[in-house]
């Protein structure tokens, strides 16, 4: 899983806060997901067809749900990369399918930079990239510390607005 392009290396990473804030999203997902099934384990408790032992399966979930939810978030950042350019903004992302993404500056609509409750309290945000068309129209730059995604969207904006004069 080793990216071989030198490019790669020359492309920022995100913020290292977007671990602990995927981690808590990801784990209170699957927090959801165990007390689902312990209810169901509780509602079937006298069942006398039962395929596993009470809460064996609830304990077997929160095992591959705590693996997951520390490893996926980690996989994340090593593999979120991007880049503004003259011209371009790149994005690089992905654990098992690389995706590329290049965002011709000229063909952006608007930005907006935004945080939800979790990123607020890590001081991160989002940059949301709107571009002319229909088709993946909406580019997401996640895990950047909030002043550092404020910048990038004046930065963009400069050259969006300087190319319309």
């Amino acid at each position: 899983m080793q990216e071989n392009s030198s490019s790669f290396t020359q492309l920022e990473s995100l913020d290292p806060g977007i671990i602990r804030v995927w981690r808590l999203k990801t784990g209170l997902w699957l927090g959801v997901l165990v007390l689902a099934v312990l209810v169901y384990d509780v509602i079937h408790f006298f069942d006398d067809e039962k395929w596993l032992p009470f809460a064996v399966l609830p304990a077997l979930l929160f095992l591959v749900g705590f693996v997951i939810s520390y490893w996926i978030p980690t996989m994340r950042h090593k593999f979120w990369r991007y880049s503004l350019q003259d011209t371009e903004l790149v994005l690089i992302r992905g654990i098992f399918n690389r995706v590329h993404t290049i965002v011709p500056l000229k063909r952006i609509q608007h930005l907006d930079v935004s945080q939800d409750i979790f990123e607020r309290e890590y001081d991160l945000g989002k940059l949301i990239v709107h571009t002319a068309g229909t088709r993946s129209s909406t580019v997401m730059l996640p895990g950047l510390a909030i002043e550092k995604a404020e910048k990038l969207r004046d930065d963009m904006k400069k050259v969006i607005t300087d190319e319309a004069l």
